[in-house]
Formats: structure tokens, sequence, C-alpha cells
């Protein structure tokens, strides 16, 4: 298990998210802010799928 690369992607989820939170909140927020907050949480997510996918990889052997 890649435990610096799931913390490195659950950083990426926290930032994104708090970005997209502070946007939500604030009245004078900049739309850049809510563009930078999903691409970040995005990404994220993206990084963290591929970590838990090769973490939990199977054969057609095992399943049989």
């Amino acid at each position: 298990m890649s435990t610096k690369k799931q913390l490195f992607s659950t950083l990426l989820i926290l930032i994104g998210g708090g970005l997209l939170l502070y946007t939500m909140i604030s009245e004078n927020a900049i739309v850049y802010f809510k563009i930078a907050g999903i691409v970040i949480l995005m990404f994220g997510l993206f990084r963290a799928t591929r970590v838990w996918v090769d973490d939990n990889k199977t054969t057609r052997e095992d399943e049989q």
C-alpha cells in the first residue's frame, strides 16, 4: 500500500474541497477559484482511485 501517494491524494481532495467551500461562503469569490477547486478536487479523486485500483488488483485466476 502506497501511503505517501494516498496521503498526497487526500491532501489534494481537501485543498480542492476547501477552495470550493470558500467560494460558496464568500460573496466576492473569484470564478477562477471555483475552477481551480474543481480541477484540484477531480485530480485528487483521480489519483486516489488509481492508487486504490493498484492496491486491489486481482487476476482472473483469483476470481475463479
